[in-house]
């Protein structure tokens, strides 16, 4: 069983998509990494990359060529600056070099050496090989997944090992809701606790807090950016930003002039019900427009459900607890993370294989877990959140038009965020010893669900609405 940390959970990176951008980015950062590490790197002539699979079906949508550039340039995807990406595929489109790993120029065609396969491979529908001609006429070549939510894994799993032996390290090591609650029975502690006293057989406290405080920045930052971005999205739908104007509608008089005092700013504004259900709403859509336009999000667990957790913390920051600061933060993500980890180990987060029931399904219950616990539910209630979250997003299909994380992704982060906070309320009123469907009952009929879904609902544009609505409608 892998070991999984908050930080796999929650990564930094660039949009518009965990699977199809962050991870083959990663995929080639790695790959460029790993021909240094056998020594061929200085006798690189030439290279190709091939996308199978749903890389491929909805490749162009999710910028997964510029992705796999990027990431042979060197270039790292939580620091890069993102006004620099178009001029960096704009020079080696005009120059046809491309700077391997921002050491060595190669010869390298945009439109030729980046090649879409439609065929699948085996192991999992997010496939990308890459391949390197040397200087004496071998070819070196590697093979890697997009398991989603940036996780990158080679077909032989070479790290499985590795990641088990640190798993067992964990002092409460857990791969289902089950054990979770039998942790914080035995010891009479909260799972935000427990969990903290895994990250810390892993990292110090103080590791720990800023990596967190970087994860919260970067969310803020993002609703930050997409209420105060208008315009038009890229990709050819021309969907309109639509949280610029729900935000300058909702914004009250207090003055501003940085992320952290809009915060309190909006602590001083109207909160009747429909205020709230829009404020909700407007930081969800802020964060998956910065997500579409290729801006800077944190996977949660997914690019392409980036909006509903942020929506939901900032909903207990601004309506909920006006005191709330960075430990409430920190005890919110530390166990939203966890449950994510449940469903990765026990389902999968990635739409590819699941549908968007792995991506706003499984954000939703992290955000309804994280909230429950702030409210001061139990481990149970918490765990109940998760699951009333899950179950009413079992069975959706992922079926993005284009092929861009836009229609109908953008939206479904404001229901997903909406869902969790209705499921945390909820679990508040359940009895812990009235549930019929425990968590882990509800993490395997999404994955036997996924299973049974057909394929053309799973990230491929082939079923749904990306078939329903035409580029032309648009």
């Amino acid at each position: 069983m892998e070991c999984i940390s908050l930080f796999d959970m929650l990564k930094i990176g660039v949009g518009p998509s965990s699977s199809h951008t962050l991870g083959p980015w990663r995929a080639a950062e790695r790959w460029t990494a790993e021909l240094e590490e056998q020594a061929v790197f200085d006798d690189v002539q030439s290279i190709k990359a091939y996308l199978y699979g749903s890389l491929c079906l909805t490749g162009k949508g999710h910028a997964t060529d510029i992705a796999v550039v990027m990431g042979l340039l060197g270039a790292d995807p939580e620091t890069v600056d993102i006004d620099s990406i178009s001029g960096s595929i704009d020079r080696i489109k005009a120059e046809n070099k491309l700077n391997l790993g921002g050491k060595r120029a190669i010869s390298f065609s945009f439109a030729n050496d980046i090649v879409f396969k439609k065929e699948f491979l085996p192991f999992h529908a997010n496939g990308m090989r890459f391949e390197a001609e040397l200087a004496n006429g071998e070819t070196v070549a590697e093979t890697y997944y997009s398991i989603g939510g940036g996780f990158v894994v080679k077909e032989e799993r070479i790290h499985a090992k590795e990641n088990k032996e640190t798993f067992k390290t964990f002092p409460h090591p857990v791969r289902t809701g089950e054990e979770l609650l039998q942790h914080c029975n035995a010891q009479n502690k909260s799972i935000s606790t427990i969990v903290m006293e895994n990250e810390l057989s892993l990292r110090t406290e103080s590791e720990i807090n800023e990596g967190i405080a970087r994860i919260w920045n970067t969310m803020l930052e993002s609703i930050y950016v997409g209420c105060h971005t208008e315009g038009k999205l890229p990709g050819g739908l021309n969907v309109k930003r639509r949280a610029f104007e729900m935000h300058q509608k909702l914004k009250g008089d207090v003055p501003y002039s940085n992320p952290q005092e809009w915060l309190e700013s909006i602590r001083d504004t109207e909160v009747r019900f429909r205020q709230i259900i829009k404020w909700v709403s407007c930081f969800a859509l802020s964060v998956n427009e910065v997500n579409a336009s290729l801006g800077r999000v944190v996977t949660a667990p997914t690019n392409g459900s980036a909006g509903v957790i942020p929506a939901v913390l900032m909903y207990y920051m601004v309506i909920e607890n006006h005191d709330a600061n960075f430990d409430d933060v920190k005890q919110f993500l530390l166990v939203a993370s966890e449950v994510g980890s449940i469903f990765k180990k026990g389902a999968t987060i990635s739409a590819a294989m699941g549908g968007c029931q792995a991506e706003i399904g499984v954000s939703s219950a992290m955000a309804a877990a994280g909230l429950t616990e702030l409210m001061g539910g139990s481990p149970e209630q918490v765990l109940i959140a998760a699951e009333i979250a899950m179950e009413h997003h079992l069975g959706l299909t992922c079926d993005p038009i284009g092929g861009l994380v836009q229609v109908p992704c953008i939206e479904r982060n404001a229901m997903g965020a909406i869902k969790a906070i209705n499921a945390a309320e909820l679990a508040l009123d359940t009895d812990p010893s009235e549930v019929k469907v425990p968590l882990d009952k509800v993490v395997n009929t999404m994955w036997e669900t996924a299973k049974d879904m057909s394929s053309k609902y799973k990230e491929t544009s082939e079923g749904g609405l990306a078939v329903g609505v035409f580029l032309s409608d648009c």
